[in-house]
C-alpha cells in the first residue's frame, strides 16, 4: 500500500496537467471490462484522463436490462450512450479470467454467494475447455454474448439504428499484453 500512497502524495503536484478536466468530460468510448486488476484499460488504450468512460465488472458482465430494478451497471451504460454520446462501446474480455473460468470450469461457489449470484447473469454459460488457464475460448464467446446483450438497452438499440454507435468484441492476453478484436467477417478474434 506504501507505494500508492507515495504516488498519491504527489500525483496532485502538478495543477496545471489537470485543471481542463474540471470543465466536464467528453469521452468519445465507453470501455465495459472486467474488474480484475491486471486489467488497466488507460494503460491497454494509451487514453488519458477524460478519454475513456469505464464500466468495471466481475467478469465484464453486462446484466440483463430491466426497467423495474435498474442496476449500476444499466446506468452507467445509459449515461454514457444518452448524456456523453459516447460513439464506441468496447467489450473487453482477458484471458485468465477467473470468473469466465469458474464459469467454464463449474465451479462450486456456494461460499461466495453474492460472486456466485453476479455470475448467473452470465448465460448461458460460455463454452471452453475447463484445462484451459487462459479460457481464452470461453472469454471470447462471453465477450460476444455480452454485446449481444447490450443491444437489449433501449438506448443503445436507438443509437445503433441510427448509425450513431458500434460496437466491438476485444480480447485481452494478459501474458502477453496483446489485444485482439473480434472481426464479423471471419468470426474470429484477430490482432488489432
Amino acid at each position: 500500500m506504501q507505494p500508492l500512497i507515495d504516488n498519491a502524495r504527489t500525483f496532485g503536484q502538478r495543477p496545471e496537467e489537470f485543471a481542463k478536466l474540471a470543465e466536464g468530460q467528453s469521452p468519445q468510448v465507453l470501455f465495459i471490462t472486467c474488474s480484475d486488476s491486471r486489467v488497466v484499460p488507460a494503460l491497454i488504450t494509451g487514453a488519458r484522463p477524460g478519454e475513456l468512460f469505464e464500466l468495471r465488472t466481475a467478469g465484464n458482465i453486462v446484466p440483463p436490462h430491466t426497467s423495474q430494478h435498474p442496476t449500476s451497471e444499466a446506468a452507467t451504460i445509459e449515461y454514457a450512450v444518452e448524456v456523453l454520446g459516447v460513439r464506441d462501446i468496447v467489450v473487453c474480455g482477458h484471458s485468465h479470467c477467473g470468473a469466465v473460468g469458474a464459469l467454464v470450469r463449474g465451479d462450486d461457489l456456494t461460499a461466495v454467494p453474492a460472486v456466485r449470484d453476479w455470475l448467473a447473469h452470465a448465460t448461458p454459460r460460455p463454452a471452453g475447455q475447463a484445462e484451459d488457464p487462459e479460457v481464452a475460448e470461453g472469454v471470447q464467446a462471453h465477450v460476444l454474448t455480452q454485446l449481444l446483450r447490450l443491444r437489449s438497452y433501449p438506448c443503445v438499440g436507438r443509437r445503433l439504428a441510427a448509425g450513431q454507435l458500434a460496437l466491438h468484441a476485444w480480447y485481452y492476453e494478459v501474458h502477453t499484453g496483446a489485444v485482439r478484436a473480434h472481426r464479423p467477417r471471419t468470426d474470429t478474434f484477430e490482432s488489432l
